[in-house]
């Protein structure tokens, strides 16, 4: 009986020592990729973080502490830009994003390609021009001027990666208004899927749609509030370094890695309120050249609307 009573003793400790063993061998293999996903995160960060010349000034980061210290509102300007080889692009997409955590809004601007706007050190020009002339700095300064509003932050994505980041988290879902085709593809009126060369291509067209620069304004930022909705709610693993790969060779940004850690935890809930704007204007041939045309009552109406979004509680 005794032998017995031992040699069962015996069994439970080795059955509980192997369950210990699983259980901590879980929680290492668990921790480890945790720990990897840190660390792919924080490579990808120091990848993407790249600085103006203006970030190297101590009182603007100071003034930039305060607005995430007191949870104030955010302006994001995004560029999207196309480079070839021997070019050094132009940003055919250009968004202000203002993010209020306070009123868990966002406003999300498109501002043609087109527009005539002075381009600080150049005169008058397309606004798009201003990357050919001075890159992300002067898009930034020349945005600020036009719509005498601060930029806080930009983010600059190659398209080239924005068809891989749509197809890495397995396309997105549009509502199509109009019937068109483009590059070969036709898109048919009605909800569609897009995957990340048809989503490059819904974005491109312009010649076919009645509203040009405006039409296709609406359609960029329609799959760009698609892939974000999609990309908060993405929960597949094995895409994780896939994903980080692709955004760390075609995205740079002046926010560091607290900053997005501070715009996520802090920020995210404004996608879930957003409100378009666009800028109504008129086409203009000045020396032979077509120009979208703005006028300063248009100009300040956007500027309000934008200034009284950041103020709102």
């Amino acid at each position: 009986m005794q032998t017995r009573k031992e040699l069962k003793k015996r069994k439970k400790r080795s059955w509980l020592k192997w369950v210990g063993i699983t259980l901590l061998a879980l929680f290492l293999i668990g921790g480890g990729v945790v720990y990897y996903m840190w660390d792919k995160i924080n490579d990808t960060l120091e990848t993407m973080h790249n600085p103006l010349a203006r970030d190297e000034d101590p009182e603007r980061q100071r003034e930039l502490e305060a607005i995430f210290r007191d949870n104030k509102s955010v302006n994001i300007l995004l560029l999207g830009v196309d480079q070839r080889k021997g070019d050094k692009g132009r940003s055919d997409t250009i968004l202000l994003l203002s993010l209020n955590p306070s009123a868990n809004s966002m406003v999300m601007l498109s501002i043609p390609r087109d527009t005539y706007v002075n381009i600080p050190g150049r005169g008058m020009d397309k606004i798009n021009h201003a990357f050919a002339f001075g890159g992300t700095e002067l898009s930034v300064k020349t945005v600020e001027e036009a719509f005498n509003l601060p930029v806080h932050f930009y983010a600059e994505i190659n398209m080239e990666g924005f068809q891989q980041g749509i197809d890495a988290i397995g396309g997105v879902d549009v509502k199509n208004d109009q019937d068109f085709s483009q590059g070969g593809k036709h898109f048919a009126v009605g909800n569609i899927h897009l995957n990340g060369k048809d989503a490059l291509k819904y974005i491109r067209m312009r010649k076919q749609d009645p509203r040009g620069d405006m039409g296709r304004n609406e359609r960029q930022r329609n799959v760009i509030v698609a892939a974000m909705n999609k990309g908060a709610n993405f929960t597949n693993i094995t895409k994780f370094g896939e994903i980080l790969n692709i955004v760390g060779g075609n995205v740079e940004t002046d926010l560091n890695k607290d900053r997005i850690q501070a715009l996520f935890s802090g920020y995210r809930n404004t996608r879930n309120n957003i409100k378009t704007l666009e800028i109504k204007g008129s086409g203009q041939i000045i020396n032979r050249i077509w120009y979208y045309i703005v006028p300063d009552t248009e100009f300040n109406r956007v500027t309000t609307e934008i200034t009284n979004h950041m103020n709102a509680k």
